[in-house]
């Protein structure tokens, strides 16, 4: 695409005339582009992309897009935000793919990753090409990608889309960061769908205040539209049981759809029965009812349930496809994961990172533990302080033999972290451990038959941040050696 035409899409914002090269691709890292690529300068928080324009020109760039002039040997495009304006060529360049594909968006504090795997599953086992975005990778038709964002900026993301059209894709699922929304990642993006998990804390560090949060998360399901295109409808699925979905409602102008436990829902779970192997209960979709004996345990996990139920029935799935898809799963990575190595007392990994998520993996426990429950947990550096001291005191309230540990310190000392986390728990009983592996190894060391253990946190990621250095470390893996080694 030339140049004059794609800069267009801007409108009358940049009037530009000059020289028009064919422009072979759109970056925004400097050590990406090659001839005849359209360089996009972005400040990030540590970096800024102006710094790196004469080495994008030196690398083949034909022409750079800029918010303030430069010295170059090729045209020069000055914008106010070149952040939206990225969104826009992007979606430009790559040709609108979200439009050729069936979009269900989610968002939440805690669920979405849980969610996310459920309904790509569902529509795998209904025959459907599907591509997947999220926390743990992206997935495109067969093809897995390694990511770092669980929603990549707009540039990858156009770009990714554009990769599943060309792949045959039907349709794509994908987590939606308050992040993203907030700093316009998503724009351009044509969901179909969007649901919503649950609101509680987290992110603070960021956004400042939950009611900024809970207004972040909003403009996933403003954005769906405001018009009604009955060939192609639009569907915002709303957790009855949390009081955010009551301003995503008004929100929106989508149909809604909501589901939900405790209240009145379009989709309901009624008699809820957990074991340590699964959990059953009566599914109600407006005056029928399904029996569901699934493999996931939980209330936390009926709900990610619910969630996908809902976003598949609206997208045209039969309700009897959709059960006999949640049935067969067993589980998703790191979420509530079983580590089993022939030892009599039971060993979980989960990804609860936040006060909300912490607490409800231990209420679940509560369920089938017999005897002692320990839980390993830490909190993240250079992320929300405030949570440290809430996450302690669950931890304390909810198990017998809490432990507080590191969990990715970052650039910050993991001790000071620790001592945010004591704050919360003072004259209560519990022990630092700031190794993490030493914290794995001495639980598993002291549990006995009929104990449960809660390693919580990092659930499936298999590293540590410590500084600026990444190091190799699998919470699972960890585990097993442990118990192995007994």
């Amino acid at each position: 695409m030339n140049l004059q035409k794609l800069l267009k899409n801007l409108h009358l914002l940049v009037p530009y005339q000059g020289e028009d090269p064919e422009i072979t691709s759109i970056e925004n890292d400097n050590r990406k582009v090659q001839k005849g690529s359209l360089f996009i300068c972005i400040k990030g928080y540590t970096v800024d992309g102006h710094d790196f324009a004469e080495s994008a020109v030196k690398n083949g760039a034909a022409a750079v897009l800029a918010e303030r002039p430069l010295s170059l040997d090729v045209p020069v495009i000055l914008v106010k935000d070149t952040t939206r304006a990225m969104a826009v060529l992007a979606d430009v360049f790559y040709e609108q793919p979200t439009k050729n594909l069936h979009l269900i968006g989610i968002t939440g504090t805690n669920g979405k990753t849980t969610t996310s795997h459920l309904i790509e599953k569902i529509f795998s086992d209904a025959g459907q090409k599907t591509g997947l975005i999220g926390t743990m990778y992206t997935k495109i038709a067969e093809k897995t990608i390694e990511t770092k964002n669980t929603t990549p900026e707009s540039l990858t993301l156009q770009k990714t889309f554009n990769q599943m059209v060309e792949a045959g894709v039907d349709i794509a699922v994908m987590e939606v960061s308050s992040h993203a929304l907030d700093l316009g990642r998503v724009h351009g993006c044509d969901y179909d769908v969007a649901v919503f998990t649950n609101l509680t804390q987290d992110h603070l560090d960021y956004h400042k205040t939950m009611e900024e949060y809970k207004r972040a998360k909003s403009l996933l399901f403003a954005q769906l539209g405001n018009t009604f295109d009955h060939q192609k409808p639009k569907f915002s699925i709303l957790n009855a049981d949390d009081p955010a979905s009551e301003m995503y409602n008004r929100s929106t102008a989508a149909h809604v759809i909501t589901y939900g436990i405790d209240n009145n829902a379009d989709i309901q779970a009624k008699n809820i029965h957990m074991t340590s192997s699964g959990t059953k209960f009566d599914l109600h979709v407006q005056t029928e009812k399904f029996p569901i004996q699934m493999q996931l345990i939980g209330k936390f996990s009926v709900y990610n349930v619910l969630a996908s139920i809902a976003a598949a029935v609206v997208s045209g799935i039969s309700i009897e496809a959709v059960i006999q898809s949640i049935e067969d799963v067993k589980g998703v990575s790191g979420r509530f994961e079983l580590v089993n190595a022939g030892q009599d007392f039971t060993v979980i990994v989960d990804y609860a990172h936040t006060p909300d998520s912490l607490e409800n993996v231990l209420k679940t426990v509560q369920h089938f533990a017999k005897k002692k429950v320990f839980v390993i947990v830490g909190c993240g550096g250079d992320r929300d302080r405030t949570k440290r001291p809430l996450m302690a005191k669950i931890a304390c309230e909810w198990s017998t033999n809490p432990i507080l540990t590191s969990d990715n310190p970052r650039s910050e000392d993991p001790l000071a972290i620790l001592k945010d986390m004591e704050a919360g728990v003072q004259g209560e009983a519990f022990r630092v451990i700031p190794d993490r592996k030493e914290a794995i190894q001495t639980a598993i060391r002291e549990a006995s038959e009929g104990d449960v253990i809660l390693i919580a946190g990092k659930g499936h990621e298999t590293y540590q941040i410590i500084g600026n250095v990444v190091h190799d470390f699998d919470d699972r893996l960890v585990a097993r050696e442990a118990i192995e080694g007994r």
